[in-house]
């Protein structure tokens, strides 16, 4: 460990990076045991991705392709890349022939075809050909594949239901049945257009996404990473709970930056659990800490993890606004976490990190603290009216820029090489769910499944505002297991999204809703991704990981609510009502973590826990009457536990979940 000033022994905060984690880099430095074949195959991974970076970046600065052969260029390639990386086989290299290669060569060839078909495919458009129908077939398969490869198989059976659905649509009854489409008539939707796979997903991955992905590259090669994590402890280190507060706002932090919860719980998972291990918080308990601060990362301004500039497709609401709407949920978000830790901290009697043990504060914002001007540049240049694309290139050029002020955080060309290759790769599941979102929201619009759920839905609920909440959020929560943020949201934006808004609730908060349950879908049983690999990096059972990131991350489940039924948290009124708005909110979310816990200054009695549930049922209604009642019941626990909180908060308490 690192020696202090005074002497003592520092917590080791460095973020152990992987001496040569790109293929320009493994390939031009030979690794041990390396064939000539495998550094040629690296190179030429290299060199695709590339030339696919400098492409999207030039793209953003000067325009390129039509829009249809852009998207079909951009897919095709991610195809190759796909192919090329992820063997048909799960922990395997590619290189089976029959598997690996040919996929890898009838992607090259879509490549070619999406060059030289253009402009005629689009003049065919309505009466495409026995070729286009074919190469739409192999494209789709190929999606599909690609989807089960760097997915998962849930997302990509259910690809291919939706697309299958196109046919056997007549066989469903009532409702969620069709008249049948013509194979001619799928193609048109799905290939040659840009309604299918070559839809807003596709656009925004090809445009945004892309470049955004880049930047957090660039980002994490100059030591934003090594910032974000050690602005966090010394922030809230010394707090009680410390390590794990600074858990919650160093993943938070990044996760925003990288827009993946479960990649964002691999990188940072590994520093921040041993920590909070250390200083008393079971395994468990820190498993699903880091698994909510991980996947609620996403629900932050300013990426949001790419949804966010979707959703402004979408809605056609400005990005600027789909941001500013979604931080004060967030800002709300994570205060509870942060409560939820703070309680666990005096239910188990622990402190925070001595100070000698933490980095200095103003030494670190004064040394590092510019590594953080690339995001205010982007939030700044999106203010004044520039479009997410020309914002995150700027934010791509500042980071360079600011890289060469310091020795420690400049990048050389090797670097920037390897930069530009990390953010396409890192790129290649999150473009192929974009793909495979792109053939079911296809799907969905070609058969009218969209509408037809809506009207299944709200006759489900018999047309009752919290009955269609409750079973949209079960809708969402099944159809976001185990995907990305950005795919899960199309299909429930595209499937879901509509039956609110036909019961009044605005279209905005109708997006926020299935967005928040698609993001959450990733700490619920039995499909929670994040929680399972932050489990496995604990140390502790899955399913209990999993199951108390649920208690950890409860807010994530009724702020939905709070956004239907509070207008306030909208910004929707007055400055005095959106102000006690907030307030009775933010004292709801925390009467219900009190009640979660069992404790708040001291471990509560049975009348408390059950007063605190009543306080925060009654705090979540909007309604001035409640939110008094429920104010003055927690205002009445609050001082009884003040007057009383001498008592051992320990006594009895098991540390083992």
């Amino acid at each position: 460990m690192e020696k202090s000033a005074n002497g003592n022994e520092k917590i080791d905060l460095t973020i152990e990076e992987e001496r040569m984690n790109s293929s320009i880099e493994k390939s031009l430095y030979n690794p041990d045991g390396w064939t000539t074949w495998k550094r040629l195959r690296q190179f030429m991974i290299a060199i695709i991705a590339i030339t696919l970076a400098v492409y999207v970046i030039y793209y953003a600065a000067a325009g390129g392709l039509p829009a249809w052969q852009h998207r079909a260029v951009f897919t095709t390639i991610f195809l190759i890349l796909c192919f090329s990386t992820f063997s048909y086989r799960k922990g395997k290299e590619p290189g089976h022939l029959l598997f690996d290669g040919v996929p890898l060569i009838l992607s090259i060839a879509l490549l070619g075809h999406a060059f030289f078909s253009y402009p005629d495919i689009a003049l065919r458009q309505g009466a495409t050909t026995l070729i286009d129908q074919i190469v739409a077939t192999v494209m789709i398969f190929l999606v599909i594949e690609g989807v089960r490869r760097t997915i998962g198989h849930a997302m990509a059976i259910l690809a291919l239901f939706f697309w299958a659905y196109i046919f056997i649509g007549p066989l469903f009854p009532g409702l969620l049945g069709h008249q049948g489409f013509s194979y001619g008539r799928m193609t048109d939707a799905l290939y040659t257009t840009t309604n299918g796979i070559f839809s807003d997903p596709i656009y925004v991955a090809s445009t945004v996404l892309i470049l955004f992905l880049i930047f957090a590259a660039f980002m994490m090669r100059t030591g934003v990473g090594q910032f974000f994590i050690e602005f966090a402890f010394a922030l809230t280190g010394r707090i009680r709970g410390g390590p794990a507060l600074a858990s919650v706002l160093s993943s938070g932090l990044l996760a925003t930056v990288s827009g993946n919860g479960a990649a964002n719980a691999s990188m940072t998972g590994p520093f921040t659990i041993p920590l909070m291990k250390r200083v008393g918080y079971t395994k468990t308990f820190s498993g699903a800490v880091e698994a909510v601060a991980s996947q609620g990362g996403q629900i932050m301004p300013p990426i949001m993890g790419a949804a966010a500039f979707v959703m402004a497709e979408y809605t056609g609401i400005p990005y600027i606004e789909v941001a500013a709407y979604a931080l004060l949920p967030a800002i709300l978000f994570f205060t509870v976490v942060g409560v939820v830790i703070y309680f666990q901290a005096r239910r188990l009697g622990l402190e925070g990190i001595p100070g000698y043990q933490l980095p200095n504060f103003w030494k670190l914002v004064a040394g590092k603290g510019y590594l953080i001007l690339p995001l205010v540049i982007i939030i700044f240049l999106m203010v004044i009216g520039y479009s997410p694309m020309r914002a995150g290139m700027w934010a791509l050029l500042s980071v360079f820029i600011l890289s060469l002020f310091k020795k420690e955080s400049r990048m050389n060309v090797m670097a920037i090489l390897a930069a530009l290759e990390k953010g396409i790769r890192n790129a290649v599941p999150t473009v192929m769910a974009c793909a495979g979102a792109g053939i079911i929201a296809g799907s969905v619009i070609m058969t009218g499944l969209g509408m037809s759920f809506s009207r299944f839905a709200v006759e489900m609920s018999g047309g009752q505002l919290l009955p269609l909440l409750l079973l949209i959020m079960v809708a969402s929560i099944i159809l976001g297991m185990g995907m990305p943020t950005v795919s899960a949201y199309v299909i429930l934006a595209t499937v879901a999204a509509g039956a609110l808004t036909q019961l009044g609730v605005p279209v905005l908060v109708a997006h926020f809703f299935v967005f928040y349950f698609g993001i959450f879908s990733g700490i619920t049983p039995p499909v929670a991704i994040t929680s399972y690999i932050t489990a496995g990096i604990a140390g502790s059972n899955p399913l209990r990981t999993a199951v108390y990131s649920l208690r950890v991350g409860m807010a994530g489940f009724i702020l939905p609510y709070m956004l239907v039924y509070n207008p306030s948290l909208s910004l929707d009124g007055s400055v005095p009502s959106i102000i006690f708005g907030i307030i009775t909110a933010l004292m709801g979310l925390v009467a219900f973590a009190g009640f979660i816990e069992g404790c708040m200054l001291k471990i509560t009695e049975v009348w408390e826990r059950i007063s605190l549930l009543v306080a925060a049922v009654l705090l979540v209604a909007d309604h001035l009457w409640t939110d008094v009642i429920g104010l003055a019941l927690l205002l009445i626990i609050f001082v009884y536990q003040w007057r009383s909180k001498d008592k051992n908060t320990t006594a009895g308490i098991s540390t083992e979940y």
